[in-house]
């Protein structure tokens, strides 16, 4: 096992940073590509690592970088709101399934997201054509499509989670009451982990969710309950456009209305697996699916999800008071004169 060697992309983010240390608990020697090594400083496990300097859209970088590597992480998405996005990504996703397949690569693993059949927002279909683009490489090809992943750092859960603990009213938009089925963090590392050990002859999608399939509007009074936050009064109308929704989400959250745009236009649509096979292939997660609740629980455990709300108080607070003392002082002065 450790003369294996896994190649994680996009390391510095969120699914790639907590991949890489369960891909070590597993026994495989790890290399991570990465444009600013420097970043990576800050890890806990980056003395643990080979670091290959490079951007996986150029070809020579990713020669080097794939050099003696069994299986490939593709964790790369343009989300920086910039334009053209779908052209880097696809041209990114060529270069990456051209080097693998010309190094041997003995499987590549992407994680996508959930989606129906049909018309998708631009960001969504581009991370289907991404996969399409891998599955096509010669190299086999595991496209693991998740929606709501539930994780502190996570910019879906973040919208979530600021949306309610923020907002005990909302008048949103009316994908509120699109049918989700979100995933923990946990079960989604653990599909990532075991899709490297997949049959040579698996070449395929797999829907990975959850036990639970909620609506938007659901999964926000259920974060209310589980945190103690009560629960929000939700309301839907249907003028928001996604563009719009997305500036709103960037107003009232810290999540910049440029990472916004690509969550609330996935949302549009329904995200429900249509299959289970990941269960039968690669095994269930231990002690099986986490749920919502538990989820929810895990992920809030690091901070305390009514403090937003106890600074906000705080600060209403003071700011009464000291009404309160401006009104006093102008009394008393009155009384002088």
């Amino acid at each position: 096992m450790t003369s294996r060697i896994a190649l994680v992309t996009g390391a510095t983010g969120y699914i790639g940073g907590l991949l890489v240390p369960k891909l070590l608990e597993s026994g495989w020697q790890v290399r991570v590509l990465s444009r600013h090594p420097e970043a990576l400083r800050a890890r806990e496990w980056a003395d643990r690592v080979e670091v290959a300097q490079g951007s996986a859209s150029d070809p020579d970088d990713m020669k080097q970088a794939l050099d003696g590597v069994d299986t490939a992480y593709y964790l790369l998405h343009s989300m920086d709101g910039g334009g053209d996005f779908v052209r880097r990504d696809r041209e990114m996703a060529h270069v990456v399934a051209e080097a693998a397949h010309s190094a041997g690569v003995r499987r590549l693993v992407y994680l996508s997201g959930l989606h129906p059949t049909g018309h998708l927002s631009p960001h969504l279909g581009s991370r289907v054509e991404v996969g399409e683009i891998l599955l096509a490489s010669g190299v086999p090809t595991a496209v693991l499509q998740a929606g709501v992943v539930l994780g502190d750092g996570s910019a879906s859960f973040d919208m979530l989670r600021h949306l309610t603990e923020r907002l005990p009213a909302v008048v949103a938009p009316r994908w509120l009451r699109n049918r989700i089925q979100p995933v923990a963090i946990d079960d989604v590392l653990h599909y990532l982990v075991g899709a490297a050990d997949l049959a040579p002859d698996v070449n395929r999608t797999f829907d990975v969710g959850g036990p639970d399939v909620l609506t938007y509007a659901e999964m926000m009074r259920e974060y209310a309950r589980v945190t103690g936050l009560g629960s929000p009064l939700i309301a839907t109308v249907p003028v928001l456009t996604p563009q719009l929704a997305s500036h709103w989400v960037g107003a009232v959250t810290p999540v910049s209305a440029g990472i916004a745009r690509p969550l609330v236009g996935s949302l549009v649509h329904e995200a429900v697996c249509h299959e289970d096979d990941i269960l039968e292939v690669v095994g269930p997660p231990p002690g099986g699916r986490t749920s919502y609740d538990d989820a929810i629980q895990a992920a809030t455990a690091g901070f305390d999800p009514q403090g937003w709300r106890h600074q906000a108080y705080q600060v209403l607070g003071g700011v009464v008071g000291v009404a309160g003392i401006g009104a006093i002082a102008a009394g008393l002065v009155r009384r002088k004169s």
